[in-house]
């Protein structure tokens, strides 16, 4: 099979370049529909055969399930992806599904604690070099510290943990080359815009807060990330699936606000004969702060769909048509200029 082109950018300030179009590795642990073992590793081995080289994973896609599949594709390609997991959970065993009740099917029997301190930092990457069967991580999130996972009240806990001691675990790992680039991975800017205050961070994982349905992340998010020098990998392209033809929005059933909108921008791609998913996927690139989209497919199949998505010539001329019928905010970089 022969590689496709892909175009690479830099994280942060690091020596560190990814393909603009990664492989996220939480559907492939089973969320909400279950995945095979043997469908998840031909997933990650078809993404690198395509030529891309960036995968992400985590503690909690499948309590580990996640880790250890993207590991076994990984162990056999040295050096072929830049790796990123994350940190913020720790594991112990249960016993069964009906004690670890979470959005992944057939999940690993274990169940997560939330823990941001320095040790608790430090046991977590140790826990998934371990699953991974790998020494080498490349960049390493704090995954899901906010108040939409933890609420405002305990969030205050958590991010003392972080800030008294997680981040200069963090920083240790980084200083020390252990791992390349440190960061978050979460759901909500305003987080980001708080984890500032703390020091330099190299990349942030967003999910869903700066796609073709929502620039909510662009001002003062994005500008800021500019200006410090900090690179963004935009998760949940399709905003959990409505841009790509599902009825759910931030993982629960669209509002008919939102339901409309999409059907705004979808008529306005039509008028171009660009497919949505198509225009969803290439139009956070256009923000100079992002350096990744990171889709999750299921199966070698869906990745197939999505690079002719990525391929596909899309006329500079649907981002204007796009701005003129007010469905991008104002400020959002386009070919030419601004929304």
């Amino acid at each position: 099979m022969t590689a496709r082109t892909f175009e690479k950018r830099r994280i942060g300030q690091t020596d560190l370049e990814v393909t603009t179009l990664g492989l996220g590795g939480a559907t492939l642990a089973g969320s909400f529909r279950p995945v095979s073992a043997e469908q998840a590793r031909g997933t990650v081995a078809h993404a690198l055969d395509s030529g891309i080289s960036y995968v992400d994973t985590a503690p909690h896609y499948g309590a580990g399930r996640s880790e250890h599949m993207v590991g076994d594709v990984l162990r056999e390609r040295p050096g072929a992806a830049v790796l990123s997991t994350k940190v913020g959970r720790l594991f112990k065993a249960v016993n069964g599904a009906a004690d670890n009740r979470t959005e992944f099917v057939n999940p690993l029997p274990f169940a997560a604690t939330y823990d941001y301190t320095y040790d608790g930092v430090m046991r977590s990457f140790e826990d998934s070099q371990q699953r991974l069967g790998l020494s080498s991580i490349d960049i390493l999130y704090v995954h899901d510290i906010g108040t939409a996972t933890h609420g405002a009240e305990a969030n205050q806990t958590y991010w003392q943990q972080l800030a008294s001691g997680g981040y200069k675990a963090l920083r240790e790992l980084r200083d020390s080359g252990a791992v390349k680039a440190v960061g978050l991975g979460v759901n909500e800017w305003q987080i980001l815009m708080e984890a500032f205050a703390l020091g330099d961070w190299d990349v942030f994982l967003l999910a869903g807060r700066y796609t073709l349905l929502e620039q909510t992340a662009l001002a003062p998010f994005l500008t800021t990330c500019v200006q410090r020098g900090t690179s963004v990998v935009v998760g949940g392209p399709f905003n959990s699936g409505i841009l790509v033809g599902g009825p759910t929005f931030n993982y629960a059933k669209a509002p008919e606000e939102i339901v409309a909108r999409v059907r705004a921008i979808e008529a306005v791609c039509q008028d171009h004969g660009v497919p949505l998913p198509a225009a969803a996927l290439q139009f956070p690139l256009t923000h100079p702060a992002i350096c990744n989209v990171l889709p999750g497919p299921r199966s070698p199949e869906e990745l197939d769909e999505i690079l002719d998505w990525w391929f596909l010539d899309i006329p500079g001329e649907l981002w204007g048509a796009l701005a003129k019928k007010g469905l991008l905010a104002a400020g959002t970089p386009i070919p030419g200029g601004f929304a």
